[in-house]
């Protein structure tokens, strides 16, 4: 499912514009990417929580030059999905 289907998805069970939900939708991923950015969490009861989480300084290799390299401390956005959330999923899966 891409953001359009998204858009046209809710757009149809809301019976809102599709550019007023194509803002909506932006402003929402907007919100949670300036939010992460200054390094705080997003919790969202009943879907999930967006983290940031802090990955250590460590060494690594550049394998064609066979040099060592430091790879500095950094964050990383992460995403848990809620207990409810993942049942569904579990439960909503076909095997074919």
């Amino acid at each position: 499912m891409t953001k359009a289907d998204i858009i046209n998805e809710i757009s149809n069970a809301t019976g809102v514009e599709k550019n007023e939900v194509s803002k909506t939708v932006e402003a929402f991923m907007t919100s949670i990417k300036n939010t992460m950015a200054k390094g705080e969490n997003v919790y969202l009861r009943g879907f999930g929580s967006f983290v940031v989480k802090r990955r250590a300084e460590k060494t690594g290799r550049n394998i064609s030059k066979n040099t060592t390299i430091i790879i500095p401390a950094h964050n990383i956005p992460s995403f848990k999905p809620a207990k409810v959330f993942v049942e569904q999923v579990k439960t909503q899966v076909k095997v074919k």
